[in-house]
């Protein structure tokens, strides 16, 4: 068996899809479809069945995907090993990170990774939790910060602290002080669609009172939602890092919610099913040091 061929055979079987595998992997689907098929023949067993919405695993199919992984993360494995003789790691990660902490945490989050894995190579993505979600299912992440994961089989998260969440408005509003979650029901919102995080959450905390947000507008650019508050066009639900790293900071304000006030949980997330190397175990920990210090900074001046 080929190594290539192993990842190719994980890729689409992740995937679901020849199409999709070809473009993630880059390469022509006709060459895919032959480097599966060539691993098929070798091996005398039928691994995908080919179906009008993609594909599917066959008994032999589900038993290499096991083995496979496990391969692919020993010979990653073996890499650093060798890498680490050589003085250092020098594997992969790719990193799923929330626009709005994005904006925050990729420049140090950087500086520190090259300065503790001089040799390794990171590669920062933003999404929506969902997305990432899907994304670390299927392999394309290795690691994410995900916003109030709901708890998931193939999914191993790791609570790393709570951001608070904050009403942001124009300022010169004369009204402070805590706002309760009864009249942050009566505001009209410009607020993210489902399956966002903050969206699910002021439903949930709103629903649980039997309440419903009044939503002026829905949006899921964060920078957007800012503009559009800036103009005028309702609140938001943001946190401090949202605002703080905004050009519109200094138009707007923060009032706390309700009574200790709303807050967001932030985890790190990881696939289940596929062990992390050891370059991603040192990103996970330099993540469980750097988050919580950015996340829980200082309050921006009401």
């Amino acid at each position: 068996m080929d190594l290539k061929q192993i990842e190719y055979f994980i890729k689409v079987a992740e995937l679901g899809s020849f199409t999709r595998a070809a473009i993630v992997l880059d390469i022509a689907q006709p060459a895919l479809s032959r480097q599966i098929r060539q691993l098929e023949v070798e091996l005398r067993q039928t691994l995908l069945l080919r179906n009008g919405r993609g594909v599917t695993l066959t008994e032999a199919g589900k038993l290499l995907l096991e083995h496979g992984r496990g391969v692919l993360h020993q010979v990653e494995r073996t890499r650093e090993e060798l890498g680490r003789v050589r003085g250092a790691l020098a594997g992969k990660v790719a990193l799923g990170l929330p626009p709005s902490l994005s904006r925050v945490l990729s420049v140090p989050l950087s500086r520190a990774f090259r300065s503790r894995l001089p040799e390794a190579s990171l590669a920062i993505r933003e999404g929506l939790s969902a997305n990432m979600l899907e994304a670390l299912r299927n392999g394309r992440l290795d690691v994410a910060l995900l916003y109030n994961p709901v708890p998931s089989a193939d999914i191993d998260i790791v609570p790393l602290c709570d951001e608070a969440l904050y009403l942001v408005e124009l300022a010169g509003d004369d009204a402070s002080g805590p706002l309760s979650l009864a009249e942050l029901a009566a505001r009209p919102l410009v607020i993210p669609s489902q399956p966002h995080a903050i969206r699910m959450l002021v439903e949930s905390e709103l629903g649980a009172r039997g309440l419903r947000p009044t939503v002026a507008l829905e949006i899921d650019s964060v920078p957007a939602i800012l503009e559009l508050v800036a103009d005028g066009a309702g609140s938001a639900v943001l946190s401090r890092l949202a605002v703080s790293s905004s050009d519109k900071a200094d138009k707007l304000r923060l009032r706390q919610i309700g009574e200790p006030g709303l807050q967001s949980r932030l985890a790190l997330a990881v696939s289940s099913h596929r062990p992390s190397t050891l370059t991603q175990q040192a990103m996970q920990e330099l993540l469980r040091e750097m988050v919580p210090a950015i996340v829980g900074g200082p309050l921006l001046p009401a």
